[in-house]
C-alpha cells in the first residue's frame, strides 16, 4: 500500500460517522460524477399531457395483442437503413 493510501486510511479511521458519511458522498462524486449527477437529478415534474396519456394507452393496447420486436431485429433494420 502506498504512503498516501495508508495515510488516507489512517485519517478515515479518525472520522466520526457524520464525517465519514460526508466523505463517502464526496468520494462517490469524484469516482463517478455522472452516476452522482443522475442520482441527484430532480425527477421530471412536468405534467403528463393528454396526448402522452393516449399514446401510452395505445401502446399498452397494442402490446396486449402483439409481440414486441426483438432488439437485434430493430438494430439490424436500422443498420440496413443507414447503408451498413
Amino acid at each position: 500500500m502506498t504512503d498516501a493510501r495508508q495515510n488516507a486510511h489512517n485519517l478515515i479511521d479518525r472520522l466520526s460517522e457524520a464525517q465519514l458519511s460526508a466523505l463517502v458522498g464526496l468520494l462517490e462524486t469524484i469516482v463517478d460524477p455522472v452516476a452522482t449527477a443522475l442520482h441527484t437529478a430532480p425527477t421530471d415534474d412536468e405534467p403528463e399531457t393528454e396526448g402522452e396519456r393516449q399514446a401510452v394507452a395505445r401502446s399498452k393496447e397494442w402490446f396486449r395483442h402483439n409481440a414486441g420486436t426483438p432488439f437485434e431485429q430493430v438494430a439490424n433494420s436500422l443498420g440496413e437503413q443507414n447503408g451498413r
